[in-house]
């Protein structure tokens, strides 16, 4: 009798691009993950790199058969999640970041998860761990309930339904009901994919069983461009949808607007300079507050970088919004090119 191969019950799926220092200890620690009951492959969509990862990325394939690399000619996350959403096999789809560290048993949670839960989508808290001193307050401040407003996808230790989810598992034919990836957006497109998915009656599971710890952005400048992309592109789910997903999405937009018109106004109006006083005041008071409370959580070494990450945190985000505002709904013109690109590949 001649003998069949297996097919996959889980296919882990990971956009790159231009990942030579990271990409080969990621797929290792894919590949060494703890067995689910069956086979799993991985596949990784790759942006056309020019730096070496494409070479590496055909190494490691000719070493491991679960290993399969695919063409993202479109470059950015949202392509490459679809084109390797189509080359899965398994009955379960699981994806994954180069950017971020999985405990052994990852994929057997996601798995469990997904069975015992009933829900389309799963995941586990989104925990960031940083190396240098400023990404360790990047990281701090990403867990603070002031950095993020309070959402659960940040908490460590809620289990539940969620809005949102980090990265995510979903039965292959959730893509059938629900649809593919907004390939329009640069950033986003897993919130987006989630709001539809809610927004049709589907439910998102959240576990702390499934453990990861996310690398953030290792500068404040790197962080400033990613939070103005996620402020930016959040316009455009929100324009999409007709409504945002959580009122907290518009709060940093419409602080540093309301901050932008004090600035400009209080020399010529004393009420202004009151009201700009005000503002200021209670905000830096607020992030004062926020950066002691996270110091001692985290560390007093943090602390004299704490009150700039926030600020890059919430200014960051507020103006990119801003820019979405006006590209996306006053002036309804394609999007800046400022925001379209990527220096590292996903989150």
């Amino acid at each position: 009798m001649t003998s069949q191969k297996r097919s996959p019950v889980v296919s882990v799926i990971i956009p790159c691009r231009n990942e030579r220092a990271h990409i080969e200890s990621c797929v290792r620690s894919v590949l060494e993950q703890r067995r689910v009951p069956g086979e799993f492959e991985v596949l990784i969509a790759d942006g056309m790199s020019d730096d070496g990862t494409r070479e590496i990325l055909a190494r490691l394939a000719r070493e491991d058969r679960r290993l399969q690399v695919i063409d993202n000619p479109g470059g950015v996350v949202s392509t490459g999640l679809n084109a390797a959403v189509r080359a899965t096999r398994g009955e379960v789809v699981l994806r994954m970041d180069v950017h971020t560290s999985y405990a052994a048993d990852y994929i057997r949670q996601c798995f469990i998860a997904l069975k015992e839960s009933g829900a389309e989508n799963v995941g586990g808290p989104w925990i960031a761990q940083g190396e240098s001193l400023t990404a360790q307050a990047i990281a701090a401040v990403f867990q603070s309930r002031f950095g993020t407003g309070g959402a659960r996808g940040h908490d460590a230790n809620y289990t539940g339904f969620v809005d949102t989810v980090y990265l995510g598992c979903w039965h292959r034919n959730v893509f059938e009901r629900f649809g593919m990836f907004d390939e329009e957006l640069v950033r986003n497109q897993d919130d987006e994919f989630n709001l539809r998915l809610t927004r049709a009656g589907g439910k998102i599971w959240q576990s702390p069983r499934i453990r990861s710890w996310y690398r953030p952005r290792p500068s404040l400048q790197a962080l400033c461009r990613q939070y103005m992309q996620y402020g930016y592109w959040k316009v455009r789910v929100i324009q999409k949808h007709k409504m945002p997903a959580s009122w907290r999405h518009l709060a940093p937009g419409i602080f540093v607007l309301a901050f932008s018109i004090l600035l400009v106004t209080a020399p010529l109006s004393a009420l202004a300079t009151w009201a700009l006083t005000i503002v200021a005041g209670t905000y830096a008071i607020c992030n004062a507050a926020a950066s002691l409370l996270t110091a001692s959580r985290h560390g007093w070494k943090l602390f004299p970088l704490l009150p700039i990450v926030f600020a890059c945190y919430h200014f960051a985000y507020g103006f990119g919004f801003l820019c979405g505002v006006v590209d996306f709904i006053v002036l309804r013109r394609k999007p800046s090119v400022h925001f379209t690109r990527l220096t590292r590949s996903p989150t």
